[in-house]
């Protein structure tokens, strides 16, 4: 497993912090959008975008990221209105939650007023198009994702070219880090996504996929946003509701060459992916350990809850026999 010399290691959130050199964080997606790419707008409402929020924080992610735009082309919608699908959510998960909280959002007003009802991170998909967002990241001391497009914001990119897709993301992420950090933001507050489909066939997000070290050894957590997409779809001719599988596999591709958050849909079966991981390098206890560990191994029953089997070990072998 690669394991990337990141320059703070421990980054502090507004109530919790995370040791990237020994945490995976699993960072759930919430769309209140009507057209979301995923969830096709089952989110929308207020009250399901709150509610959904909360049952991933329950389900075990350490982070919802809460989005009132999609990032696919089209009209532009007024920071008033995107600031009013966002914020309602943001307050009701902070005022329940301490979960990590990002506004995905490349609009500064936008983001001031995230920031303002409690966001943690503001998550920009277009590479600070708009430099502006990048002095109030900085004013507010927050977390900011640089994220790789090369799109305008809400604008098609036909026909996508790179000479080098890995190195072409690299040297854009190194370029924008410079950035952020010239306005003020400090490193320690800076993650970094090389953007999965973002302006990128399926062999160039495959190519990503397997060089994510290239990304997560600038220094920085990278975070990859692999749920579900259409490079899942494509390479495995497979509908967007029967990719959960394959967006483990690529999810856990990233992880093992460094990615040290993971943006996804299904949270629990994220969080069962990021654990055995972590668990495997030592950084998390098996949750109990009963095979091989006594005189006889006790019979293992499906119908039971993990609890009961944990209390088998500690019976005789004659209460086992007769239950």
């Amino acid at each position: 497993m690669f394991m990337p010399e990141l320059l703070d290691p421990i980054h502090e959130f507004s109530r919790q912090s995370i040791d990237f050199s020994r945490r995976i964080a699993i960072m759930a997606v919430i769309n209140r959008t009507p057209d979301s790419f995923y969830d096709a707008g089952s989110t929308f409402g207020l009250d399901q975008a709150v509610s959904a929020a909360l049952q991933a924080v329950n389900d075990g992610a350490d982070w919802v990221d809460i989005g009132g735009v999609p990032f696919s082309p089209g009209p532009e919608l007024a920071w008033e209105e995107e600031a009013e699908r966002i914020v309602p959510v943001i307050q009701a998960v902070r005022e329940y939650s301490d979960a990590i909280i990002s506004a995905d959002t490349f609009q500064p007003r936008v983001a001031q007023a995230a920031i303002d009802a409690g966001a943690d991170v503001i998550n920009d998909t277009t590479g600070l198009a708009y430099p502006e967002l990048a002095e109030v990241v900085a004013k507010n001391n927050v977390h900011l994702v640089i994220t790789h497009s090369l799109a305008k914001p809400r604008t098609i990119y036909p026909r996508p070219h790179y000479a080098n897709v890995v190195a072409d993301v690299r040297q854009y992420l190194k370029d924008k880090i410079e950035v952020a950090i010239a306005a003020g933001i400090s490193p320690s507050k800076i993650i970094v996504d090389p953007g999965h489909d973002l302006n990128k066939n399926t062999r160039h997000t495959l190519e990503i996929t397997k060089n994510f070290q290239a990304f997560a050894d600038l220094g920085f957590p990278a975070l990859a946003a692999v749920s579900n997409k259409d490079f899942i779809g494509e390479t495995l001719d497979l509908p967007k509701s029967e990719r959960t599988l394959g967006s483990m596999v690529a999810a856990t591709i990233c992880a093992m060459n460094g990615a040290r958050i993971l943006r996804m849909h299904n949270i629990p079966e994220s969080v069962q992916t990021v654990r055995l991981i972590e668990a495997a390098q030592g950084w998390r206890e098996p949750a109990y350990q009963i095979h091989n560990m006594g005189d006889v191994n006790p019979p293992a029953h499906p119908e039971r809850e993990p609890s009961k089997q944990r209390n088998d070990i500690h019976a005789s072998p004659a209460s086992r026999a007769n239950q």
